[in-house]
């Protein structure tokens, strides 16, 4: 008698608890990588994460915050809502938060690169005179806050 799997010539499939260590039968239904649909969990935590009602809370929050001159938040929304985001049909009421927070990335993203690039490839000789007030390196010069008298 075998210990370690249950398999006759009528069920071939290994026992569902040898290989799930909670000892749950995971259906197919269930799982996106076995037949390629939608997955079951929002978040990148798969069972461990939130529920669809807290993720579409959390997702709501983190866009709206995100506005608030907080565009890391919508990375972090991006980033944690994955699966919403790889899956176009998937929970139709968390999606429209996760891919608002990842075309606002985006546009912060190109917004801040450009203003920084800008500023370290232009320089004075992109902006002539105006350069020295818009810097703030000298500040202390300006200001007399450099001696020590």
């Amino acid at each position: 008698m075998e210990t370690g799997s249950q398999t006759n010539d009528t069920n071939p499939l290994p026992n569902p608890s040898i290989n799930n260590p909670n000892g749950r039968n995971p259906s197919p239904n269930r799982n996106s990588s076995l037949s390629g649909s939608s997955p079951v969990w929002p978040t990148i935590d798969g069972p461990l994460g939130l529920s669809e009602e807290e993720s579409l809370s959390y997702a709501r929050r983190f866009y709206k915050f995100g506005f608030a001159m907080l565009p890391w938040l919508w990375a972090i929304n991006c980033f944690y809502f994955w699966p919403v985001l790889r899956h176009s049909r998937s929970f139709p009421r968390i999606r429209p938060y996760v891919v608002g927070s990842a075309v606002g990335f985006a546009v912060f993203t190109v917004i801040l690169s450009s203003w920084a690039l800008t500023f370290a490839i232009g320089g004075e000789r992109l902006f002539g005179p105006v350069w020295d007030k818009l810097v703030m390196y000298n500040l202390a010069d300006r200001l007399g806050l450099t001696g020590w008298s």
